[in-house]
């Protein structure tokens, strides 16, 4: 059975130690840290209290909310193949703490460090019978320790881009022992299971299965009440809906917004900034009467006849794409990846984003199916330009914009289904419960 690497365990070691001083730096990474602090005492707790031997036990871990909603729509098609199993989610990121609060788990809380001595503690008073890692978050010394208790490890939704850090020559050799560990994997797409191969797992352990997220995002699109007041900020105007930006795509945005507003005073603007802190609307406020438009209107106090909406908080964004006649998706200028593109789509609008779009799968399926167009310049000016044409061509040619739409919402649809199938492979996992070799 493999085991980690001295190296691996080395790193670990010393990133556990210089956290802190990146805590120091980044609010949110601080509160990740305190909660992390005690997060597996809280689990053992859980475990003392409500944990039953005689039913089995998934373990699903997520990094994010990305991976979350993945996880979460295959997670409750298990809850209905395997209604007596008991189920406990972890994350890592602090953004996802409001997604596990909510998830349809017995317990939620982050994970701890992938050191031995948690990793130990945690599957001696958990012994789970499955262990469930989303998208490509796999933690060596947790998929290695499990696999060698006798514990069935799942990769699911597993998407390795092109261009991920994990493929280097460093992180592969760290990471290689965890992925050599998968007993079963579901990847999206045929060169993800090639990259998946590359990462160590056997290739007779991979599935192709497709995405859940697509699962995942019509649900909760048709969750959205019709009669949800956010849906009414349109008023019957053009409007873009800006979501999940970055102060990069705001730039563009915001200028090219204003070209588009001394032509067509009627058009209308939701912006919903990724991180929505206090700082960062300042920021857009300021930048909005630097170029001379209407001052943005929060959430709270928005009429449906406002230029300029914000999104002053989280968790809106599903039911905001449903208010608009176009999109736009961020993170397409920066380094920390474009977001997805799924949610605007379902709701049948035609998505903008910006030039760094080629790790991200979906946009390319919308781009393959017209559905989509991408900024061709990271540069400030020719991007502003760019947008501002595309988004004037939109407003004017109403039936093209709309079949746009509908070849959007048609990508989303087609891939419906993947989280039944995953759902059926991690069913079959559990029913062939093995004997645990629990450590002393």
């Amino acid at each position: 059975m493999s085991s980690t690497s001295g190296a691996y365990r080395a790193a670990i070691r010393l990133g556990t130690a210089l956290a802190p001083a990146l805590g120091l730096l980044r609010p949110r990474i601080r509160a990740g840290l305190q909660a992390r602090l005690d997060a597996g005492e809280r689990l053992l707790d859980w475990t003392r209290r409500h944990r039953d031997l005689n039913r089995p036990l998934a373990w699903f871990h997520a990094a994010s909310v990305g991976e979350g909603r993945q996880a979460e729509s295959v997670l409750l098609a298990l809850r209905r193949r395997c209604p007596e199993c008991q189920i406990v989610y972890t994350h890592f990121s602090p953004s996802a703490q409001p997604l596990a609060a909510a998830i349809a788990s017995d317990a939620s809380d982050y994970l701890p460090y992938d050191l031995p001595e948690n990793v130990d503690r945690l599957l001696q008073a958990l012994q789970p019978d499955l262990l469930v890692f989303a998208k490509l978050d796999v933690w060596p010394e947790l998929s290695t320790r499990a696999a060698g208790s006798g514990v069935d490890v799942a990769l699911i939704a597993a998407t390795v881009s092109p261009g991920s850090s994990r493929l280097r020559w460093l992180a592969r050799r760290l990471l290689e022992a965890g992925y050599r560990s998968i007993t079963a994997a579901a990847a999206v797409s045929p060169g993800d299971a090639y990259r998946l191969e590359q990462l160590g797992v056997a290739p007779e352990r991979i599935q192709i299965l497709g995405d859940p997220r697509f699962d995942s995002v019509v649900a909760r699109v048709k969750a959205v009440a019709p009669e949800d007041p956010l849906l009414r900020l349109r008023g019957g105007a053009p409007t873009l809906v800006a979501g999940s930006t970055w102060p990069r795509d705001e730039a563009v945005l915001l200028r090219a917004f204003a070209g588009v507003f001394r032509e067509r005073p009627d058009v209308r603007l939701i912006l919903v900034p990724h991180e929505p802190t206090t700082a960062h609307l300042e920021r857009i406020e300021r930048s909005t009467q630097s170029l001379g438009l209407p001052s943005p209107v929060g959430l709270g106090k928005a009429t449906g006849n406002d230029s300029i909406v914000l999104g002053d908080r989280v968790g809106v964004l599903a039911a905001l794409y449903g208010a608009g006649t176009m999109a736009y998706v961020g993170g397409g200028f920066g380094r920390a990846g474009l977001h997805s593109v799924l949610e605007p789509a379902a709701w049948g609008l035609p998505v903008l984003f910006g030039p760094r779009w080629r790790n991200s799968r979906d946009a390319e399926l919308l781009l393959q199916a017209g559905a989509a167009w991408a900024l061709p310049h990271e540069r400030l000016g020719p991007a502003v330009r760019a947008l501002q044409r595309q988004w004037q061509n939109w407003i004017s040619d109403n039936r093209g914009r709309e079949t746009r739409g509908a070849k959007a919402r048609e990508v989303v649809h087609s891939g419906v289904g993947a989280s039944e199938q995953t759902a059926d492979l991690l069913a079959r996992l559990i029913s062939r419960r093995r004997p645990r070799k629990l450590r002393s």
